[in-house]
């Protein structure tokens, strides 16, 4: 048992602001015992065990007045904290006052006063009681969820008020020797721990008509729920549907409403959020969400109250995300379209009769939220016909135009700016399903309208302070970018109603030219949303002019002017994030349904060097560009003077066309897992061109209009797209091709046979799965085109060997005459040098041999950059004036050597003035060296 020790004394503030504060009592602690125990406020020794057999005990005289004595006792000297080795004895010695209540109500003062107790301090003597004994701390405090179920007010409100202590509880006054108090955390982890969140969600059942009770059983869950695994916990509890449920229950309070609102917040936030949803997504918690909000709506008038009403209707946006969930059947979405447009569109509707909505910041998200709901409810088709009714596309289409001067407006200017933002943001929703309200509203004459103004210069100051305002500030790019939101998706209906309409208004021209204005205006501060508005105006067009070759005509070579600027973008800013990724593909695509089809544009795309670009985009080797720049070097192959234009184009290191595309096949097999040996032949002559996931797969029998795994194939890699164009260019003909390209060329050039090669393998797979037996003629057919499949394979893996060994045989005699040639330059080199010695031997003249050692100098001097022979290099006019006859022979003149050849190491040797050029496929003969008579002006060889 303990040994006294000094206590302290405490106070704790009640959830009401009242403090209790108790006097020091002897409370039992392991320590030593001084003299002076009322000074240092001892622990008095308890058994605990003694009092827990005294309440276990039934059959004794005046056994009540002992019991209670002895409890009431345990009370004063624990009335400073419960330390933790203890707390399991104390809990069962409440448990047992508990279960007396029901036939001796007396002992109700008993427990009450221990679950005070509950609410001080816990302490711990050691550091590691806290981990020794969690266990029973854990198991204790989920004894108060269980002690809810005793039907006494008093008792419940005290474990509330014990509860909500937890997360608000003081430190004692005064320090106990040989003790400190657990962690601030340490109570609210056990309650996580032993699942007091889920008894007392489950203890909102027994108090539906007690007011009081509820209020504190929701404040105690408003504390527990900042935590995700009570929040958990209460999900399981079905605590959700059970609260919202009783939002309208009456309160004088208001509390009722703060306080569940606050924990439906945060079950939304802090546990599994579908599955809440899925709580709250039924007729008995919309119809009393629909009630409050109502309430708020009309009556609300306090800033308390508009706040309240908009956490509400964020609560219902999060719930109306749900298809499931029965808006339109509880009349919730006809109410909130009312709402969201009554200030726009007059209705005689009494809910809103002689209602308004200030300035206020309440009222202006308010506003905002309707317009956000509307999209979120839009998605359920159902609503259309109510939105229909409710005129939702007239009354988002009133902030469409430009800010009228010198009107009255509820609004701030920012304010209206931001709501003109958002309506126009919602319209991109809404107008396409309502196709008919947009034309009768005449949408495409006001988008074209307000996109005009947006590019006029006036006095028009945007404040670009909201989400939608981004990038927005001191321009009108904002609005532009939402208005070409709106026209896009529209466009992107395909409804020949609508685009011929805008054609008819004149939209293509007005597009060219505000991209070109964008083009004017543009700075690195609005980069990101210039770039996004280009992009969009592309798509628009694309959209208009597809499958019509009288637009693409309108279109013309000022719309191939803004697609060759945007081509010519640098290719490093691909890489920044701002968006010029999606502009270089809305421009591919523009290429495809603006000028592949109309003759005179694709002209004038070819005139304007159109097709370098696209193959310069091509070099690149970014895959996401890829698939669609080679889609449409096929559709231009068809144009007879694009092959020109392909076989001229030279890259990096004067790379072809032809190689480029062989180059990025070859990167491609790579990536699919093709099987190729060393030098790229051909491994597997049965399956040429099998993928590493056609490996994987089996072979499966499928209905007749689903692909198989081999035409799904073609789609998705660019090996088609590759074989067509090459194909386009002629095989036979293809310049500027290494003995590797030739190697993979002689698989592409059989590419086609091989798929087909594939297709017909999976048909006979087929049908041995199906076990189907053909009829013998059908049988040899199939075992006859397999063969051949294979045969082709064989025959092209047989060229590829032969090609290698050709290039081999080739290098091995490249490399011998360039020996041979080095060591003719060597003998030349001596014979030189020879005769130079010779020279100087004969030559007595001092001044004469002075410039002859100068000279050599300079020889020396420049054999380091040559590699010629030291004395070789001279003009005869060096050597002017030294007396001497120089033997005639064989020379080499400067003047034959082309300009393009001289510089570097190799300049001036036979290696380098044999060096063949290649121009578009066809070798030039360059007119290296000449023989002259020594008459001219040379030097000895």
């Amino acid at each position: 048992m303990s040994v006294a020790e000094a206590a302290a004394t405490a106070e704790v503030q009640e959830p009401g602001g009242k403090l209790r504060s108790s006097s020091p009592r002897h409370i039992p602690v392991v320590g030593v015992v001084t003299e002076d125990e009322e000074a240092q406020g001892a622990f008095k020794t308890m058994d605990l065990n003694r009092v827990i057999s005294l309440l276990e005990e039934t059959d004794k005289d005046d056994l009540d007045e002992k019991q209670l004595k002895s409890v009431k006792k345990l009370v004063q000297c624990y009335q400073n904290g419960l330390p933790l080795r203890d707390l399991a004895q104390i809990f069962k010695i409440l448990n047992l006052c508990a279960e007396k209540i029901e036939n001796q109500p007396h002992f109700i003062e008993s427990a009450f006063n221990i679950l005070k107790l509950c609410g001080l301090p816990f302490l711990k003597k050691k550091v590691s009681d806290e981990i020794t004994y969690a266990e029973d701390t854990a198991n204790s405090v989920a004894l108060l969820g269980e002690l809810m179920k005793i039907p006494n007010s008093e008792l419940r409100i005290q474990i509330c008020k014990c509860i909500v202590d937890f997360y608000h509880a003081e430190p004692p006054k005064k320090h106990i020797t040989g003790y400190q108090q657990a962690s601030s955390s340490y109570k609210i982890k056990m309650a996580e721990v032993g699942g007091l969140a889920k008894t007392m969600v489950q203890s909102l059942a027994l108090l539906e008509n007690q007011l009081v009770e509820k209020l504190w059983v929701l404040k105690a869950l408003q504390h527990l729920s900042t935590s995700e695994v009570n929040c958990t916990l209460m999900m399981k509890a079905q605590a959700a549907s059970g609260i919202c449920a009783h939002l309208n229950d009456p309160d004088p309070s208001g509390q009722l409403l703060f306080r569940s609102s606050e924990i439906l917040w945060n079950l939304l936030e802090k546990s599994p959020k579908e599955e809440i949803i899925q709580q709250l997504s039924n007729l008995e918690c919309l119809l009393a969400l629909k009630e409050v909000f109502k309430t708020l709506f009309m009556r609300g008038f306090s800033h308390y109250d508009r706040q309240l009403r908009n956490d509400i209707l964020v609560i219902t946006t999060i719930i109306a995300q749900n298809p499931g969930a029965p808006m339109i059947e509880c009349g919730f979405t006809k109410d909130l379209i009312l709402f969201a447009t009554f200030n726009e569109v007059k209705s005689q509707n009494p809910l809103v009769k002689g209602l308004k909505l200030s300035n206020s910041y309440e009222d202006f998200e308010l506003k905002k939220l309707l317009f956000n709901i509307i999209v979120i409810l839009c998605k359920d088709l159902p609503t259309i016909q109510l939105l229909i009714d409710g005129k939702v596309t007239l009354a988002l289409f009133t902030y469409v135009k430009k800010p009228e001067k010198n009107k009255i407006i509820e609004w701030s200017a920012a304010q209206y700016e931001e709501l003109q933002l958002h309506a126009i943001a919602t319209l991109s929703s809404v107008a396409p399903l309502l196709t008919e309200e947009y034309m009768l509203c005449q949408g495409n004459s006001r988008v074209l309208a307000f996109l005009e103004w947006c590019e006029t210069e006036d006095s028009f100051f945007s404040h670009g302070n909201s989400f939608h305002g981004t990038g927005g500030r001191g321009n009108k790019f904002a609005q532009m970018r939402y208005s070409l939101r709106l026209l896009r998706a529209m466009v992107y209906l395909e409804d020949e109603t609508i685009n011929s309409d805008l054609c008819e208004k004149g939209t293509i021209q007005q597009l060219i030219g505000v991209f070109k204005n964008t083009i004017s205006k543009s700075n690195d501060k609005e980069e990101a949303i210039i770039l996004e508005i280009q992009s969009d105006i592309l798509l628009i067009l694309s959209g208009l002019c597809e499958h019509h070759i009288p637009r693409k005509e309108i279109f013309g070579t000022e719309g191939v002017d803004i697609i060759l600027r945007v081509m010519k973008i640098d290719p490093t800013k691909l890489q920044t994030g701002l968006g010029y990724n999606v502009l270089l593909f809305s421009t591919l695509d523009s290429i495809w349904c603006c000028i592949l089809g109309c003759y005179p544009s694709e002209d004038y795309f070819l005139e304007k060097e159109g097709i370098f670009l696209l193959l310069d985009l091509l070099a690149l080797n970014q895959k996401k560009f890829c698939n669609l720049i080679l889609g449409i070097m096929v559709e231009f192959c068809d144009n007879p003077k694009t092959t020109a234009h392909v076989n001229a184009w030279r890259g990096k290191k004067d790379q072809t066309a032809a190689s480029l595309l062989i180059k990025l096949w070859r990167k491609e097999e790579k990536e699919l897992g093709v099987k190729r040996d060393k030098h790229g032949m051909i491994i597997d002559t049965k399956k040429p061109l099998f993928t590493s996931f056609q490996e994987e797969q089996k072979i499966m029998p499928l209905p007749a209009n689903c692909p198989t795994l081999a035409v799904m194939d073609v789609a998705e890699n660019i090996r088609a797209k590759i074989y067509a164009v090459l194909g386009k260019l002629d095989f036979e003909n293809l310049p500027g091709l290494s003995a590797e390209d030739f190697v993979t060329l002689c698989i592409i050039h059989r590419y086609l046979d091989f798929k087909i090669g594939e297709i017909w393998n999976e048909i006979y797979e087929e049908i041995k799965l199906e076990k189907l037996r053909p009829v013998n003629t059908d049988k040899k057919i199939l075992e006859t085109i397999t063969t051949a499949s294979e045969n082709i394979g064989k025959m092209v893996a047989s060229l590829q060997s032969e090609m290698i060994e050709s290039q081999a045989h080739q290098d091995v005699q490249n490399e011998q005459k360039v020996y041979t040639k080095i060591q003719a330059t060597h003998k030349q080199r001596e014979l030189a040098n020879k005769s130079w010695e010779n020279f100087l031997a004969r030559t007595s003249n001092a001044k004469t041999l002075k410039k002859a050692k100068r000279l050599q100098e300079k020889a020396i001097e420049s054999s380091r950059y040559s590699e010629h022979p030291p004395n070789a290099i001279f003009h005869r006019t060096d050597i002017k004036g030294l007396n001497t006859t120089v033997p005639s022979g064989r020379v080499v003149t400067v003047e034959s050597t082309p300009s393009r050849l001289l510089g570097g190491p190799l300049a001036d040797t036979d290696i380098a003035l044999k060096k063949l050029p290649i121009r578009g496929g066809a070798l030039q003969k360059v007119k290296a060296m000449k023989t002259v008579n020594e008459s001219k002006k040379s030097v000895p060889t």
